[in-house]
């Protein structure tokens, strides 16, 4: 527990994948809740600091930009956090790079899973347990047990400013679903082919919006045409994150792959119905909005799951976690 008389600073590092500092955002809201006056400053990669933009709760989000010199910019981020003079410094990733600016620090507390290969310069070692039931905001959750933070988990949050919900607007005149089909790995990414079956058997006064980043705009195009439906809306690449947050928000439905979209999901508390091919929700990357749902194959494969990331092609070459998905499961929402 921390009995400082000042204003405890903390540091969360999460510079991994934006589904990632998403989840971590449940810790910002369970660090403030103990910590009502604390400074809390969170690291993140460069191009995912948009996530927490108007973050009520956050001071500071600082950038390691990973792409413009790794290690240089690396050495800059650790001058920068000890002149900081952080109380606790919490690392939520199990890479070696984190682990240095963690121990180096010079923080008064650091804390951080066992599995990091410099742990044992942390003054606490989580353990890291990826097991059936555990989600990530637990694990997470689990390095603030030194500080005698304990409770439910919170829930991630996101916080689109009022410009994002007024760009968004003009898209909620009627009732509306929000589909992401892409994602970075293809064992995670439900097939187009099957999208656009869903597209085509969806009721016809929905409007359907198509989410996704720049690079997915392509392939949302080639859904879009092929669908060959009225009411089929291309935004992939139009949208930023808390934009495409915000209109998430509000959907009658959203379907997304176990990939970003789905967390946004999550942090807006948005109804969700999470397709699952190569992956499983045990691992701990499953929806948390009240109003959401798993969807996978009824099939026993014992290929299911393949590994934790997904992959750039089906080992085995048949794809059947996704291709057995039954399009009557996805539609029952």
């Amino acid at each position: 527990m921390i009995t400082a008389t000042k204003s405890p600073r903390f540091l969360i590092s999460q510079t991994a994948f934006i589904g990632d500092v998403i989840l971590a955002t449940a810790l910002i809201e369970q660090l403030h809740h103990a910590y009502p006056d604390a400074v809390l400053d969170m690291l993140v990669r460069k191009g995912n600091e948009g996530l927490l933009a108007n973050h009520p709760f956050l001071n500071e989000v600082l950038i390691w930009d990973k792409k413009g010199g790794k290690y240089r910019d690396l050495w800059r981020l650790l001058q920068v956090i000890r002149g900081r003079r952080y109380d606790v410094v919490l690392n939520l990733q199990r890479f070696g790079a984190t682990g240095v600016l963690t121990a180096l620090s010079q923080a008064t507390t650091t804390i951080g899973f066992d599995k990091n290969p410099f742990a044992r310069f942390f003054t606490y070692r989580i353990e890291h347990r990826m097991e059936p039931g555990i989600h990530e905001i637990d694990r997470n959750l689990g390095l603030l047990r030194p500080l005698g933070v304990t409770g439910a988990p919170r829930r991630p949050k996101l916080y689109p400013s009022a410009s994002d919900y007024e760009v968004v607007k003009p898209y909620q005149t009627q009732p509306y679903v929000c589909m992401a089909p892409m994602s970075v790995w293809f064992t995670k990414q439900y097939p187009a082919e099957r999208w656009i079956e869903l597209i085509k058997a969806f009721p016809e006064e929905y409007t359907i919006f198509l989410l996704g980043a720049p690079p997915d705009r392509a392939n949302c195009d080639q859904i879009l045409t092929q669908a060959g439906r009225k009411n089929v809306v291309n935004l992939a690449g139009k949208l930023s994150l808390l934009q495409s947050a915000a209109l998430q928000q509000n959907a009658r439905m959203n379907y997304v792959n176990d990939s970003a979209p789905l967390h946004l999901c999550s942090a807006m508390n948005a109804p969700t119905t999470a397709i699952f091919c190569s992956t499983v929700p045990e691992f701990g990357f499953g929806p948390l909005a009240d109003v959401s749902r798993v969807v996978q194959t009824h099939e026993n494969l014992s290929c299911k799951p393949c590994n934790l990331h997904g992959r750039k092609k089906c080992p085995l070459e048949h794809f059947r976690c996704a291709w057995g998905i039954e399009q009557d499961d996805l539609l029952a929402f």
